[in-house]
């Protein structure tokens, strides 16, 4: 059998799929155990019991001071922050996107300062958007915004200019004008690639909400985990990175279907 060649079936994907991470779980409670069996105080690699006991209390029950729930009030905080942010980039990245790849003349202009703020790296940025937008909500979802939208714009401006020439000419020969290319010729073209932008920023998304959240927050799934570090609580560390990750699986997944549904003819050389 040539593996370049092979194929494996949508069960065969998801079995291959699951392996790394049936080894990688067997592979911590292995060491977690020995670790325990050495020091039974151990903080390091905590057991799964401790975690889920440690999650319970974070999960089940209200915080006495705050009245609330702390693991859902983070979860909700952190997600409307990023839904905030990467919204914006995404509008952002259409309208900018759409207009630098279809009329050279912007793209000439605007296309250098784009490629300026695309390469500063958005976490230097973090102490100016506080001190102008102050500690509250719109430092950290502009960060977001600032560290993922010029790659979105570029990756977008940079599909639209690659299109085929001959696209543009038999729209103009038709009677559209400038506009009417851009709406009818550009627009349906930008919108898988725009979604593929999308969830390849969800990861740096993350990040960007996540250091944010580490330095001025007071609820957040990035809060907690800096706010426990000082007591090397892992048990509630690494379940946390854990949800984000799911998180961040889910909306990746998400992200891919509607693109399939929505824009299928964009999918048919892909499995």
């Amino acid at each position: 059998m040539r593996w370049v060649t092979a194929q494996p079936t949508r069960r065969g994907s998801l079995l291959l799929g699951a392996l790394p991470l049936l080894v990688l779980a067997f592979g911590y409670i292995i060491a977690a155990a020995a670790r325990h069996a050495d020091n039974p105080a151990d903080k390091i690699l905590p057991l799964p019991g401790a975690m889920a006991a440690a999650m319970a209390g974070l999960v089940f029950e209200a915080d006495p001071l705050s009245g609330q729930y702390l693991f859902w009030a983070d979860t909700i905080a952190s997600l409307s922050r990023l839904g905030m942010g990467l919204g914006i980039a995404t509008l952002s990245a259409l309208l900018v996107g759409l207009v630098l790849g279809a009329l050279p003349p912007v793209r000439a202009t605007l296309g250098p300062l784009v490629t300026a703020i695309a390469v500063i790296p958005p976490i230097a940025l973090l102490p100016i958007l506080f001190i102008v937008f102050g500690l509250g909500e719109t430092a950290k979802v502009a960060l977001i915004v600032v560290g993922v939208a010029p790659f979105m714009i570029r990756d977008v401006a940079g599909h639209i200019g690659a299109l085929p020439r001959e696209q543009v000419i038999k729209a103009l020969t038709l009677g559209a004008n400038s506009w009417g290319v851009i709406l009818r010729v550009a627009l349906p073209q930008a919108m898988p690639r725009l979604i593929e932008g999308l969830r390849l920023s969800l990861g740096p998304a993350w990040v960007f909400l996540i250091s944010a959240e580490a330095i001025a927050a007071d609820v957040g799934l990035g809060y907690r985990i800096f706010l426990v570090r000082r007591y090397l609580a892992m048990d509630v560390i690494l379940p946390y990175v854990a949800w984000i990750a799911l998180l961040a699986v889910v909306m990746d997944v998400a992200l891919t279907f509607a693109s399939r549904r929505l824009f299928g003819w964009a999918h048919l050389g892909a499995r």
